[in-house]
């Protein structure tokens, strides 16, 4: 079979992704590559349909069992024979696997990278014919990504212990181009065919609200958003546990993921939620990384993550079946003040030197700045998300919170001046409430103790309302009027453009909302739309997703397995009447149709 053959009867697609085809392509030409796409975005595929065109095995280097068993069950559902090797197998399930491996019954087999230098892995690998590494989540190997894992630095050491270089693939999600580089750097990838398809997932809604009640807003989303998949993301266990246990107790369909829970109950949770018995999983940054659950369709973040790189991590679980998708942030102030004890007290990074851990921290307090400028920008979230990775739009997306906004540009150069030469009399000492407070002419005890009230800016904005003074001082951070010291004590800092506000020579003009209210109105869901099919029967939809439901539990596989939303909407607005109309739905290949294809034809039909 060809690539397009092989993409039809195993996966049910007529057509490669962007990027997907030069990468598959490269591999079977023999070169090795490094594939930057988006969650969702089909990389998986990249390194599956050469690893079932090539003679020999493809090893697939995979960080986490839950991704393992996902992928190799994702794959015998399309009828194509694999296995995992990691710590989950009994001593006897281990090595059996291993001798149906050298018996030559897995084309692809998923590897821990502990396992990698054990002897008898590196017994069987010696004496297999490998043809191809697959580096999944491959920004694990750099200390400069958001998950370094020093077991991924075995992976080198096993390719040079073999006894010919195999294919090396390398893939990840999200990577700024310093990680790109290391990872090239260190796999000791040779010629790599690499490429970036954009971190862009336009199927997916981003937004920011600033709120006092986070729980009520939680609730507000859930209620008008019933039946659908989703995961709350938690900074804390705590906040987890306090969470989950109040939308249990309100009636909720949820459950919790975090790592105090012992391993039993946290693969029950997870698998409770992958075979949609619950519906919502709270969950800290310690769920998620390779879950292939296609169909979650919200993120709620509690919680503002401490950088970029995980949260459109995490965000991007959501939509991966390209249907649309909502990832909303609630953030808080103090979201800051956790991140920054997570990062100073990170014990991850014990093993480095003293002056590659200090960079490294510089790096991660940097990271957070970033993240928090995210939460009060007024720009294009989008805009802002793809600027950070490196690529550049028209700063207006159409989806998401802020471009769906009314907004007005307003001068405020008054402000800005009280603001700035506030920190310039008291000589940077202090921080932005202790700024905030003396030009709004508090008269607390710190500003008394400080003597900031002798300071000739106090009172000079008593008339402007807190609130305010707090985003024009979020402006001047994000453009550099003002900047944050990054030692123990947070306290603001001049800029070279701080004395061009001062003398006059520079004004400042914001974006703000002309009615930005606190809290998200209450809206209904949406009608069901498929992407690029329009609207779809939602009863009919709900029919197919029960059928789907009763197959899966005949079959004891998550429901997406059987077919993705995306495939259920294509049925719904396509309604095939016939094999030959069921084969070109999106995800429907000749091994799934033998299986399942009369059961959802007779249900359209019905």
């Amino acid at each position: 079979m060809d690539k397009y053959q092989v993409l039809k009867q195993y996966f049910g697609y007529d057509k490669f992704r962007e990027g997907q085809e030069l990468l598959i392509d490269s591999i079977l030409s023999g070169r090795d590559v490094l594939g930057i796409m988006p969650t969702g975005a089909g990389k998986s595929l990249c390194y599956q349909i050469p690893a079932l065109m090539m003679e020999g095995i493809t090893l697939v280097i995979s960080p986490l069992i839950s991704l393992m068993k996902d992928q190799v069950a994702s794959l015998r559902q399309a009828g194509v024979s694999a296995a995992y090797l990691n710590s989950s197998l009994s001593s006897a399930q281990y090595f059996t696997a291993l001798d149906n491996a050298r018996a030559g019954r897995y084309p692809i087999i998923y590897v821990a990278p502990e396992r990698l230098t054990t002897e008898s892995f590196l017994d069987f690998a010696v004496h297999a014919k490998i043809a191809m590494v697959a580096v999944d989540e491959a920004h694990c190997v750099s200390q400069w990504g958001q998950d370094f894992r020093p077991s991924y630095l075995k992976i080198v050491d096993f390719i040079h212990r073999l006894p010919y270089r195999p294919v090396v693939s390398a893939f990840t999600a999200t990577a700024t181009q310093a990680v790109r580089d290391d990872v090239a750097d260190i796999l000791m990838l040779q010629d790599p065919t690499v490429l970036t398809t954009g971190f862009d997932r336009p199927n997916l809604y981003f937004a920011v609200y600033s709120l006092k009640d986070k729980y009520g807003a939680v609730r507000n989303y859930l209620d008008c958003h019933p039946g659908e998949n989703g995961i709350i993301y938690c900074l804390t266990r705590k906040t987890v546990e306090e969470v989950c246990g109040r939308l249990q107790r309100d009636g909720y369909s949820a459950t919790r993921y975090h790592a105090g829970l012992d391993d039993g109950e946290r693969q029950k949770n997870q698998d409770d939620f992958i075979y949609d018995r619950k519906r919502i999983i709270v969950a800290t940054n310690a769920f998620g990384m390779g879950i292939d659950k296609s169909d979650v369709r919200f993120v709620l973040h509690y919680n503002m993550p401490k950088n970029m790189e995980s949260y459109y991590q995490e965000a991007g679980r959501a939509g991966r079946d390209g249907e649309p998708a909502e990832c909303i942030l609630y953030y808080g102030g103090q979201d800051v003040i956790t991140n920054q004890l997570f990062i100073e007290n990170n014990r991850d990074n014990e093993e480095l030197d003293e002056a590659a851990r200090q960079a490294v921290l510089e790096r991660d307090r940097e990271r957070l700045k970033k993240m928090t400028y995210y939460c009060f920008s007024n720009e294009c979230l989008r805009d802002y998300i793809l600027r950070y990775f490196g690529e550049y739009g028209d700063n207006y997306c159409g989806n998401c919170g802020n471009c769906l906004s009314q907004f007005e540009t307003v001068d405020v150069t008054e402000y800005a001046r009280g603001l700035i030469g506030c920190v310039g009399e008291c000589r940077q000492r202090y921080g932005i409430n202790v700024i905030i407070d003396t030009v709004r002419g508090a008269n607390n005890a710190k500003i008394r103790q400080y003597r900031m009230n002798e300071n000739s800016w106090y009172g000079c904005l008593s008339t402007v309302p807190a609130h305010r003074l707090r985003q024009v001082f979020n402006h001047l951070l994000v453009n550099d009027y003002l900047s944050l010291s990054s030692d123990e004590y947070t306290v603001v800092r001049l800029t070279e453009r701080s004395g061009e506000v001062l003398d006059g020579s520079l004004s400042v003009l914001m974006k703000l909302a002309r009615e930005r209210e606190e809290e998200p109105k209450t809206k209904k869901k949406p009608a069901r739309r498929a992407v690029g099919f329009g609207d779809v029967d939602e009863g009919l939809f709900e029919r197919l997703r029960q059928l789907r439901s009763e197959i899966a539990k005949e079959e004891r596989v998550p429901p997406y397995m059987v077919f993705s939303d995306k495939s259920l909407t294509h049925m719904c607005a396509a309604r095939p009447q016939s094999k030959a109309e069921m084969m070109e739905i999106s995800g429907v290949g000749e091994f799934k149709y033998k299986k399942y294809g009369e059961r959802f034809l007779q249900a359209i039909n019905g």
